[in-house]
């Protein structure tokens, strides 16, 4: 290993503690990964389509990650895909979330980057 090289991994790239603001930590990202499949590859490319939406994809998986909240309507994908999405498929499809998830009803599953925004869901 370079002296360069080792000189770099001893660099810590986080901050201390008496750096970091609360503020400075809060997210209203959220988002989705989801096995590589037809169906998952449909849902990416027709949320490709929202510009404040952004897909990544990976060998295996799919990354859906997005602002606030991002709605999934399975009619709408049904329509993309040609053939029934379900929210039971959606979700197996799902490998993991992060955000809030909230399954409206049969047609939409929404994911919430915001506690406050998703609470009018729950209660």
């Amino acid at each position: 290993m370079s002296t360069v090289a080792r000189d770099a991994t001893r660099q810590n790239i986080f901050k201390d503690m008496k750096h970091i603001k609360f503020e400075d930590t809060i997210s209203h990202q959220c988002g989705v990964t989801m096995s590589d499949s037809v169906e998952a590859r449909a849902i990416a490319e027709y949320k490709d389509q929202d510009p404040d939406v952004t897909v990544t994809y990976q060998p295996a998986l799919i990354r859906i990650d997005g602002e606030g909240q991002l709605v999934f309507k399975m009619s709408e994908i049904s329509e993309f895909l040609g053939k029934e999405m379900t929210a039971e498929t959606f979700e197996v499809n799902s490998s993991t979330h992060y955000g809030r998830m909230v399954r409206v009803d049969d047609d939409t599953i929404i994911l919430f980057g915001d506690m406050e925004a998703m609470r009018s869901y729950i209660e």
